[in-house]
């Protein structure tokens, strides 16, 4: 599969930070496809048991999240994580279907897509992330391309241990 979607229709600083999370969320989803919802639950790496591909899944659908609605606009955190379990996001991700996850993290990603869209660039959190530093929205776009694509990585190989799928 060749895919060409990563060039921006424009070439201002939004439309490339924005299709380059696009082609990022769309590749996650991409890896997904044809997989088993038991493959989806199946832990590969032995150091790793909540690497799943549906706890990928569910980990970057929560990870924009906490960046864009807890950090970015300043709400209540309502996550599935805690002080005790703070990866349950992945942890809890084998109890729904693949397809929920995906569906979930694409209508989601819709939303956000339109948050994007309404602020400026140089628009800050409203929560600060440490040592009271408040990073704005592009700082926001670039740590989730980054988080996403690193992601992808975890996923190729997870795809290529569950049934040869390489791509």
């Amino acid at each position: 599969m060749t895919r060409i979607d990563d060039t921006p229709p424009a070439w201002d600083e939004r439309t490339q930070l924005t299709t380059f999370l696009d082609y990022a969320r769309d590749t996650a989803r991409a890896k997904c496809a044809g997989v088993s919802a038991d493959n989806a639950r199946e832990a590969l790496l032995p150091g790793s048991p909540l690497m799943t591909m549906s706890g990928v899944i569910n980990h970057l659908r929560w990870v924009e999240y906490y960046w864009f609605q807890v950090v970015f606009l300043g709400e209540e955190d309502h996550g599935p994580w805690t002080e005790e379990d703070p990866d349950r996001e992945m942890r809890i991700a084998v109890d729904f279907p693949l397809t929920q996850l995906l569906d979930e993290y694409a209508e989601q990603s819709a939303r956000y897509r339109e948050l994007v869209a309404g602020h400026g660039l140089d628009k800050q959190a409203q929560r600060a992330v440490r040592d009271g530093l408040h990073v704005d929205l592009r700082w926001i776009l670039l740590h989730l391309i980054e988080e996403t694509a690193r992601h992808n990585g975890h996923l190729d190989i997870l795809r290529e241990m569950l049934d040869g799928t390489t791509g």
